[in-house]
């Protein structure tokens, strides 16, 4: 699989299902009402840089941050990205 599509692609393919999944997710979980079925479908682990990285050069200040919260649709999202760019 890797050897016939670019390793961008495959990445590119699991971040926007990784993405699109725990955007779906929060959407479900804000349509739910309160419950168990809200916290399974909400919860879920937040990766990425927690604070942000600063880099400070005197002239020019940048600071880098990236944070993705990862839930249950996510995951799903995920599996169903593969899925999609096998059958392509």
């Amino acid at each position: 699989m890797a050897a016939q599509r670019g390793i961008g692609l495959i990445v590119l393919v699991v971040l926007a299902g990784l993405v699109v999944g725990s955007l779906l997710g929060e959407l479900l979980g804000s349509l739910l009402p309160a419950g168990n079925a809200r916290e399974l479908i909400t919860r879920g682990p937040m990766i990425g840089l927690q604070p942000p990285a600063t880099v400070d050069l005197h002239f020019l200040a940048m600071t880098f941050g990236l944070s993705l919260k990862v839930n249950l649709v996510g995951v799903v999202g995920v599996v169903l990205a593969i899925i999609a760019l096998r059958r392509l």
